[in-house]
């Protein structure tokens, strides 16, 4: 069990709506070489979006209460065939993360050009699933994430 539970998925749900699903979320001097690397921190709260590549990527999300390591994400997004528009119809699901399921966009958001799907198993503690964005039927773009609460001995 995770102290303060709720305030880390609120923080959560705050860090990835400012940070990159925003957009406009400050990059940072990265972290890693070659990383992009979009931190939020608010009081004793701090997150980091760290990820390489653009059309295919993989990445990590890691909260801090405290400096200790509390949550953690990994995602791999691959581009079947980058449809203009989808980026910012992504961001725009990705705005939409709840506080019951702090982990990617909602279960499912239409657009007129495209639809976007997101399926998962477990919660906050430990989970894995998958994002879709089809156009027209079909699928053009995949994202599959896992992790979960961080436990110390």
């Amino acid at each position: 069990m995770v102290d303060n539970e709720l305030a880390i998925k609120t923080f959560i749900v705050e860090a990835k709506r400012a940070a990159y699903a925003s957009g406009s979320g400050e990059k940072a001097k990265p972290t890693r070489p070659g990383a992009k690397d979009i931190p939020y921190k608010r009081e004793h709260f701090a997150y980091l979006d760290s990820y390489y590549g653009e059309i295919h990527f993989s990445g990590q999300e890691v909260v801090w209460q405290n400096d200790v390591a509390k949550w953690s994400m990994n995602y791999f997004g691959y581009t079947h065939d980058p449809i203009e528009g989808f980026p910012e119809f992504l961001n725009a699901c990705l705005t939409e993360v709840g506080i019951d399921a702090p982990f990617r966009g909602p279960a499912f958001k239409k657009s007129e050009k495209f639809e976007y799907v997101c399926n998962w198993e477990g919660d906050f503690h430990h989970f894995n699933g998958k994002e879709q964005i089809l156009y027209q039927g079909k699928v053009i773009f995949s994202l599959h994430f896992h992790g979960g609460a961080i436990q110390y001995a």
